[in-house]
């Protein structure tokens, strides 16, 4: 089973610590929505796998939780990762209760082995233009 914790006693967000694949999360309410910041996140991680989208160790997730009815909750995530993108970008879904519906339990048998397939190496630096006159 894959959890995460989010704190939601008033600890701030840690500077620094063990880095995780999930990080390290605090969360507050503002107004009717509640707010999640994660950070401490592990270098090498994918944000997805359809995509393919890198984090680094500088990744900051921002989640903000809102339930518009009974049944439908927003959810409007953004990542900030200077180390991997220009700049910080947001996505939006829509969530909906299912009801009726267990958790289904997700492992990785050989973790290291998936993540072979996933790394990203690092581009070569370029050359040096040759000095016109």
């Amino acid at each position: 089973m894959i959890f995460r914790q989010v704190f939601t006693d008033g600890r701030p967000l840690l500077e620094s610590g063990e880095p995780t694949w999930l990080g390290y999360s605090v969360g507050h309410w503002n107004g009717d929505t509640f707010v999640v910041d994660s950070a401490g996140f592990k270098d090498g991680g994918w944000l997805d796998t359809a995509k393919g989208r890198p984090n680094s160790d500088a990744l900051h997730v921002t989640e903000r939780f809102r339930r518009t009815d009974f049944g439908h909750m927003d959810l409007t995530i953004t990542i900030t990762d200077p180390k991997a993108y220009l700049k910080p970008w947001t996505m939006k879904a829509l969530l909906q209760l299912q009801t009726d519906t267990e958790l289904i339990e997700a492992f990785c048998d050989d973790h290291q082995k998936t993540m072979e397939h996933r790394r990203v190496t690092p581009a070569l630096p370029e050359p040096h233009s040759p000095e016109t006159r």
